[in-house]
């Protein structure tokens, strides 16, 4: 059996505030295979994107990990425990190194006053011995690679110059130009129109197969999800309450909250369906449920088991996993 690429143990996540220990992730596990795409579903506020950035250490300096909590990643036959990676040259190799990032807005993330090609370059001379020459010449390919027009033109223009779909194009050829094991792609096509969003999930699709890399792709969109992912773990308020493959989660979803999510999606073959939202809001961090976190919005909870006890996993023989009293109980009558 394949050893996973990465492989997050009992990840429990706080920020100190004014207020005190806020949780934003907790207690979660899962692991990326080579090759594979994991997609991380769920509402805003849900720990998606916090989740992400503990991966590569980006979290803010007021975050505080669980001495429990374990990230191992596995490169080159080395296992790297990156929660003990203090220093910055130490982090290199989980910052653009064996893992880059594709962040939500790619307008934010480019310095508005450097060409895009200054900065590829300057993120290749970083985490290689190549030359400036040599730097450029693999930022044009990569450009070219990832369907930008006129790439030696666009190598030398700003990110103001780009389109939505191009600055996003842009953000994928920067993120593999390191060539990483793992790419996260935060809510890559989010701000882009239909058409341009069908462009960037098949150009990710062809590099997965073309360099054998894994990504992580967190979304809030099921539907985008079914075209792109192997596995899929949903998130609620920092915990992970669903995983399994395409299928089994969108097919057969076994938690009250996906089954939400997935009611929630337009119906093309229905178009007279009334939409059915998820009832209520996603509780403040500040203020978490007892018990299972999802029972204040659950339309199907079981009275005071759901209000005061935190449910198990549970897991069929397809390793189709849930973290639901409502699965618990199917399993002992």
């Amino acid at each position: 059996m394949t050893s996973p690429l990465i492989s997050v143990k009992d990840l429990t996540l706080r920020f100190r505030t004014d207020e005190g220990l806020v949780t934003a992730v907790n207690n979660v596990s899962f692991d990326i295979a080579p090759g594979e795409v994991l997609g991380l579903v769920g509402e805003s506020g849900s720990g998606k994107s916090v989740t992400a950035k503990a991966l590569m250490m980006l979290n803010a300096d007021n975050s505080v990990y669980d001495p429990a909590s374990r990230i191992t990643l596995r490169v080159d036959d080395q296992e790297i425990d990156v929660l003990s990676l203090r220093r910055p040259r130490e982090q290199m190799i989980i910052r653009g190194g064996a893992i880059s990032m594709i962040f939500q807005e790619p307008m934010a993330s480019f310095a508005p006053a450097i060409s895009i090609g200054d900065q590829m370059v300057e993120q290749l001379l970083i985490h290689s011995d190549m030359t400036v020459a040599r730097a450029r010449e693999i930022s044009i390919e990569m450009l070219d690679r990832v369907g930008i027009p006129e790439p030696a033109q666009r190598f030398k223009q700003y990110a103001f110059e780009f389109s939505g779909g191009m600055r996003q194009r842009a953000m994928i050829a920067m993120a593999l130009s390191t060539k990483p094991k793992l790419l996260i792609a935060d809510e890559p096509t989010t701000a882009l129109d239909v058409t341009i969003q069908a462009q960037v999930i098949e150009l990710m699709k062809d590099l997965v197969e073309e360099f054998h890399m894994s990504i992580l792709f967190i979304t809030h969109d099921l539907g985008v999800i079914a075209q792109t992912a192997d596995r899929v773990a949903v998130m609620y308020l920092g915990n992970l309450v669903e995983t399994g493959t395409v299928r089994q989660v969108i097919n057969t979803p076994a938690h009250p909250y996906t089954r939400g999510l997935l009611n929630s999606l337009p119906k093309l073959d229905d178009l007279e369906a009334p939409l059915t939202p998820v009832p209520g809001d996603i509780p403040s961090p500040l203020d978490r449920p007892s018990g299972c976190v999802f029972h204040t919005r659950c339309q199907e909870f079981i009275g005071d088991v759901c209000k005061t006890q935190i449910p198990d996993y549970s897991k069929d023989s397809a390793n189709h996993e849930v973290s639901c009293h409502l699965a618990t109980q199917g399993e002992q009558s």
